[in-house]
């Protein structure tokens, strides 16, 4: 029997005060939007959505349910980006939309608990953050671990390359992402395929989504325009400030800093924005890359148009693949996190703490804000390597002894990177502080300290910057 209809049947039942898992990564990335169009056409109200985001406003992504007034209550990992005000941030406001922040990887694993009857579990992630609080906390082997509920719901719309007829699904690069775990917690999955074929043409082995899973499935005919979506405005990565009337290192020459700070062979995690200038410093070394999204071994940013839409890093960039590169979803891609197996992550913040505290996740006057996979990757990865500027753009220090935006991860940060200094803390055991290493050339200590709200050990012999990258 064929499971295959149109967009406006498939989405016709869904009623007022469903809840549905909405697959799609970062601001434009593979949203269902054939399906999503679907259903703000059909209009129910009072929807329960669960996202990674709900994507660029303007286009077919979430938003558009958002605009039209359908939604009552968000459960997100990015309810705020930087640079604009969402309709959905003026609803929240205004108290017509509930919101729920959650991290990540603890999203695609209570889907994924939710479609496997495991009713909770408990997890590292978000202790000792807002995430955490009126939560069961249990320790284990002296670690502390946060009690998080399974997620079930009504609906899922995905999004696939090629499905049969008998719901079995393809998903093509980094784009299986949230698409498995949103499938298996579903009482109806829908998922729409750039490809439908007979069932019998999608050889076994290479089903990603096996169609027991799978409800309906729908042709697409709303697709995103990627290469004319207006990204946010970032600086230029050749563009640096001024301390003291002198300009400091770029923010791709911080890259390059960190990218030395890496040894071969490591398997690293470059978080969104700052971090990613990483990825063009490490691309002849052996050193493999990590995404949230699902991706292993992927290389320097795609130059202009020509690139791959399914091939990119979980801050937005398209990027090459290495030899040895290997897809997955993103249940896999934190288990890689959190099981130890990352040797670093880097990860861009608001404010370090001179305890190793990491806020990077809401900064004052945001609406939530964006976890994203970083309290994942913080209290997964081995080493955490905090890359920033030295100073926010009102002149504020970042490093600060203790911090007051919101805690990401504590005690977590193992390296400061900014574009005057590297500091480095030599164990994560109380009391144990930052010691200032090195120093932008042209620059004093004494220049450095100034601007550093933490109270810092300093080197006996502090090295330049620039004579330590790659």
């Amino acid at each position: 029997m064929s499971k295959v209809m149109t967009a406006t049947e498939a989405v016709a039942d869904i009623p007022n005060g469903a809840s549905i898992a909405l697959s799609g990564f970062g601001v434009s990335h593979r949203y269902p939007s054939t399906l999503i169009t679907a259903l703000r056409d059909a209009g129910p109200t009072g929807l329960t959505v669960y996202c990674n985001g709900l994507g660029q406003p303007g286009f077919p992504t979430g938003t558009l349910l958002a605009d039209n007034h359908q939604i009552s209550r968000l459960v997100t990992c990015f309810s705020a980006r930087p640079g604009f005000v969402s309709e959905a941030e003026k609803q929240i406001a205004a108290g017509e939309m509930e919101l729920e922040m959650v991290p990540q990887g603890t999203l695609v694993e209570r889907m994924r608990a939710g479609g496997a009857g495991i009713p909770a579990f408990y997890t590292p992630t978000g202790y000792g953050s807002a995430i955490a609080e009126g939560k069961d906390i249990r320790y284990f082997d002296g670690r502390p671990y946060v009690l998080e509920r399974a997620i079930t719901a009504d609906y899922a719309l995905l999004r696939a390359q090629r499905c049969d007829h008998m719901g079995n699904a393809v998903f093509r690069g980094g784009s299986a992402n949230f698409n498995v775990s949103f499938a298996k917690a579903a009482r109806i999955a829908i998922v729409e395929a750039e490809e439908i074929v007979e069932t019998g043409q999608i050889a076994p082995q290479d089903v990603d989504l096996p169609g027991v899973f799978v409800s309906r499935v729908v042709p697409i005919t709303v697709r995103m325009d990627i290469k004319n979506l207006p990204m946010r405005a970032n600086r230029p990565a050749t563009s640096s400030r001024e301390y003291a009337g002198k300009p400091a290192l770029t923010r791709e020459q911080i890259g390059r800093r960190v990218a030395a700070l890496l040894p071969d062979s490591a398997i690293v995690n470059l978080g969104a924005g700052l971090p990613t200038q990483v990825a063009n410093f490490v691309s002849a070394r052996p050193v493999i890359l990590h995404s949230e999204n699902g991706m292993l071994n992927y290389g320097e940013f795609a130059r202009g148009d020509n690139f791959d839409p399914d091939y990119h890093d979980a801050g937005g960039f398209f990027v090459t693949l290495r030899d040895g590169a290997s897809f997955f979803d993103s249940v896999t891609s934190f288990e890689i996190a959190r099981g130890g197996r990352l040797y670093a992550v880097v990860l861009g913040t608001y404010q370090v703490g001179g305890n190793g505290d990491l806020a990077n996740w809401s900064a004052p006057g945001q609406i939530g804000g964006g976890i994203g996979g970083a309290m994942d990757l913080a209290a997964g990865a081995q080493r955490v390597i905090a890359m920033c500027e030295h100073t926010d753009s009102k002149g504020n220090p970042k490093l600060l002894d203790r911090v007051t935006f919101p805690v990401t991860t504590p005690g977590c940060v193992d390296f400061i990177v900014t574009d005057l200094a590297l500091l480095r803390r030599p164990s994560r055991a109380a009391g144990a502080r930052f010691v200032l290493e090195e120093i932008a050339a042209g620059f004093t200590v004494e220049e450095v300290l100034a601007v550093t709200g933490m109270t810092v050990d300093v080197a006996a012999d502090v090295g330049v910057m620039q004579e330590n990258w790659i």
